[in-house]
């Protein structure tokens, strides 16, 4: 009998130890068909999409390009959506057709936060206004979906798994006592919910998120090689060991291990 409630309390522990640190097997798969709207800014070649709530700063240079959209309140999680990947379909409506024939779908990264409008009513321009989900999406790929004309058009839309080519990306910013790191090129659910820092001297040391996708770090890592620790909304984690050299400088950007897709 006491050997059955050490193997159980074993278990038990192990169990608490993978939902933790996010060890779960398998891959992201998504979420169920949801209704929004969405509408477009940005500029026909999306130079206004440029920055961001996320702070991803070059959309173009940082890999994300036109397929973005920024997302209201009610998608944006205070930030904590910027990276998630999803898929989109205009939806024609009685007496309007202005989606484009055989109903295409785009994917699309969240990577800026579309701010309510209280001074226009949630139906007659303010669209983002919670609690409305809603996309603004870059122009380009709005026009996938629709005629320009229509401004605003009725969608479905769902999570889907982010497929990014390379590696997790860490952009390390900031000075001597403040460590500033930018997260991008997630795969997988695409969005970071915890992120830890480890120097060659120092055990893992948890970061608070800052702003978008921007966590920081109060200790003193310089002269360390670094390594990395994330966490997505999925519970899946991914370590990136000594991926910075103990001679990095702030400003440099380093690849490490991505989530499987």
């Amino acid at each position: 009998m006491a050997e059955a409630l050490h193997l159980l309390t074993l278990l038990s522990l192990l169990l608490l130890s993978s939902t933790s640190y996010g060890r779960i097997p398998g891959v992201y798969s998504g979420g169920d068909w949801q209704t929004a709207h969405a509408t477009f800014y940005g500029g026909s070649d999306a130079s206004g999409t440029m920055g961001g709530a996320c702070g991803y700063g070059n959309l173009y240079s940082e890999g994300y390009g036109v397929n973005t959209a920024a997302l209201s309140t009610a998608l944006f999680n205070d930030g904590f959506a910027c990276g998630a990947c999803f898929e989109i379909k205009c939806v024609n409506q009685a007496g309007w057709s202005y989606c484009h024939a055989g109903s295409p779908s785009i994917l699309i990264t969240a990577t800026n936060f579309c701010p309510p409008n209280y001074a226009l009513p949630s139906d007659n321009g303010g669209w983002c206004n919670p609690p409305r989900p809603h996309f603004d999406l870059a122009m380009p790929m709005f026009l996938k979906l629709a005629e320009y004309r229509a401004g605003i058009v009725p969608v479905t839309y769902r999570r889907v798994p982010c497929r990014k080519p390379g590696g997790i990306r860490y952009t390390v910013n900031g000075f001597k006592y403040f460590n500033l790191v930018l997260i991008t090129n997630v795969a997988g659910a695409g969005d970071i919910t915890r992120a830890s820092v480890k120097g060659t001297k120092t055990n893992w040391m948890a970061m608070s998120r800052n702003w978008g996708q921007n966590w920081q770090s109060n200790a003193v890592l310089v002269g360390q090689a670094l390594s990395f620790r994330v966490t997505a909304s999925d519970h899946r984690s991914s370590a990136s060991w000594n991926i910075a050299p103990a001679n990095w400088q702030f400003g440099q950007t380093f690849a490490g291990k991505n989530f499987r897709v």
